[in-house]
C-alpha cells in the first residue's frame, strides 16, 4: 500500500471524523467542502475532535499533532493535488453525488482512487461519473469512528479487486476492522441491519403505538442494548437520516416513513435540534434520559 495524502471531500458530522480518524494514523489529510462557510464550519468541528480523541484514546499530544496534519479548502483542485485516495461524504442525493463525481474526475491526479461513504447508494450508481470506475468503489464508517469502527469495502463490477484489496488494507491502518462486502447491496451490512430497525421504531411512533421513551425503553429492556431506534437517530444525526428516510419513503411510496421524515423536519431539524452533534434530538445531551439510572429497573432491583 502507497497511500500517503488523503483527500476527505465532505466537512458534516462524518466527514470531519473520517478526516480525523485517517489524520490520527499518520496520514497527511485535506479536507474539502463546497464553500468558506462550510469550510470554517469544518474547522470547529475538527477542533472539537481534539478534545474528543484524547477523551477515548488518552493522549492529547496525538490528537494535537493529528489536527495538525489536516488543512481544510473550498477549492477542489487544491484538496486533490497529489492525492493518492478520495473518500467522498457528501450529502446522501444521487444528483448532489453525480455533479460531484463528474467535476472531481476533471481534477483528480491518474492514480488517484474514489471512494464513496454513500449509506444506502452503490457505487454502480456513480461509476459512469468518475472517469475511472476500475478505481471506484466504497468505503463506508459509521458514526463516531474512533470507537464504532468498522470499514466496509464494497466494488461494483467493473472495480479492479486489486483496488478493493488496497483499500482494506488502508481501512485496517487507520484503526479500522476492514469489512469486505463481496457483493453490492444498498446499506452494506451494517444498514442492511440498521435501517428495519429504526424503520420500526419511527412507524411505531408515528402510527401512535407508543412514544419515544417507551419504545426505547422496551427494546432495552428485552435485549440488553444500551439505546433504542431513537437514541440510535440522535447518534446518527437527525440530517443525515432524514435524507434516507425520505428517499426511502418515496421510493417504496410508505405513507408511515414519509409521516415521520416530515414530522422529524418540521419539529425537530427545522428548531436546529439534529442529535447528539448540537445538544439535543429526540433527547437533551449530554444526560438523556435512557442512560439515567432509573429509565430500565428490573424486578428486584432497587430504583
Amino acid at each position: 500500500m502507497m497511500f500517503k495524502n488523503i483527500t476527505i471531500a465532505g466537512g458534516g458530522v462524518l466527514g470531519s471524523q473520517i478526516a480525523f480518524q485517517t489524520a490520527y494514523f499518520g496520514y497527511e489529510v485535506k479536507l474539502y467542502d463546497i464553500n468558506e462557510d462550510a469550510v470554517k464550519a469544518a474547522d470547529e468541528k475538527l477542533d472539537k475532535l481534539v478534545a474528543r480523541y484524547t477523551e477515548f484514546f488518552g493522549d492529547q499530544s496525538k490528537a494535537e499533532n493529528a489536527r495538525k496534519r489536516i488543512s481544510t479548502t473550498a477549492n477542489l483542485e487544491d484538496a486533490l493535488q497529489d492525492s493518492d485516495l478520495l473518500i467522498e461524504a457528501i450529502p446522501e442525493k444521487k444528483e448532489i453525488k453525480a455533479d460531484f463525481y463528474t467535476n472531481v474526475a476533471k481534477v483528480a491526479p491518474e492514480k488517484t482512487i474514489f471512494a464513496s461513504n454513500s449509506s444506502m447508494m452503490v457505487p454502480s450508481d456513480f461509476a459512469e461519473y468518475t472517469g475511472r470506475p476500475e478505481k471506484f468503489l466504497a468505503l463506508h464508517f459509521a458514526n463516531e469512528v474512533w470507537k464504532n469502527n468498522i470499514g466496509e469495502v464494497m466494488g461494483h463490477a467493473g472495480t479492479d479487486k486489486k483496488y478493493e484489496e488496497e483499500v482494506l488494507k488502508f481501512a485496517e491502518s487507520i484503526g479500522l476492522i476492514p469489512l469486505h462486502v463481496l457483493k453490492e447491496t444498498p446499506g452494506y451490512i451494517s444498514n442492511s441491519i440498521l435501517v428495519p430497525f429504526l424503520e420500526a421504531g419511527k412507524k411505531l411512533y408515528v402510527s401512535g403505538v407508543a412514544d419515544i421513551e417507551t419504545i426505547d425503553k422496551t427494546w432495552m429492556a428485552a435485549t440488553g442494548m444500551n439505546m433504542g431506534p431513537f437514541g440510535a437517530l440522535d447518534v446518527i444525526g437527525l440530517n443525515t437520516d432524514y435524507s434516507i428516510t425520505l428517499a426511502n419513503a418515496e421510493k417504496n411510496n410508505d405513507e408511515l416513513l414519509l409521516k415521520f421524515a416530515n414530522l422529524m423536519k418540521e419539529e425537530y431539524i427545522d428548531k436546529g435540534n439534529l442529535g447528539v452533534s448540537t445538544g439535543k434530538g429526540f433527547y437533551t445531551y449530554p444526560n438523556p434520559s435512557f442512560k439515567s439510572e432509573d429509565f430500565i429497573v428490573r424486578q428486584g432491583q432497587e430504583k
